[in-house]
């Protein structure tokens, strides 16, 4: 045991602290969640000559892609039609910007940003989750976030191992598999 730096995060704070640490970074996110949903951000813009005061997450992630941040993200089961409408209307994305990989058996929450900063709670990557939804329609959620260095290494290490597929041999689902992560 030692002393590490938590913050707590509730609801609506997980959309100001986590997202916006990801709307920031300067070199890699990776995210892992059980429900992947494409979650709309503020950021104003033109379309259609009205503004609209909300893009997907998608087109962040494109942007980021651009400027050549690793971005990852390891879920569980297929994401939702949103998200994959979104994603295929991001040409950087289809091509390998961001790499994504399934495995039934993730059901860890966790966003790493940069190597700095750790998320990590019962936040899905929705915008219920994440707390982007009004206050009548966001979940419940508790986190805590860290730049602790040790606890980013360790769920970075095991994150990567489960990523690499080293889990996949001992694994009682590998026949319920579409594509065991050991084999891409």
């Amino acid at each position: 045991m030692r002393p590490v730096p938590l913050r707590l995060v509730t609801d609506r704070e997980h959309y100001e602290e986590v997202m916006q640490a990801v709307l920031d970074a300067k070199h890699s996110v990776w995210v892992a969640t059980a429900n992947l949903k494409d979650v709309m951000v503020e950021g104003p813009r033109v379309l259609r000559g009205r503004r609209s005061n909300y893009r997907s997450v998608l087109e962040v992630f494109a942007e980021l892609s651009r400027r050549g941040l690793d971005l990852r993200i390891l879920h569980a089961a297929m994401p939702s039609r949103a998200f994959r409408r979104s994603f295929d209307q991001q040409p950087d994305l289809v091509a390998g910007g961001v790499q994504m990989r399934m495995c039934p058996r993730v059901h860890l929450k966790a966003v790493v940003v940069d190597a700095g900063l750790l998320y990590l709670g019962s936040a899905n990557w929705t915008g219920a989750g994440l707390g982007a939804k009004g206050d009548g329609r966001r979940n419940f959620e508790m986190g805590i976030i860290t730049s602790d260095d040790q606890m980013i290494d360790l769920v970075q290490e095991r994150y990567d191992r489960i990523w690499r597929g080293a889990e996949c041999a001992s694994c009682r689902l590998r026949n319920e598999c579409e594509l065991p992560l050991d084999q891409l």
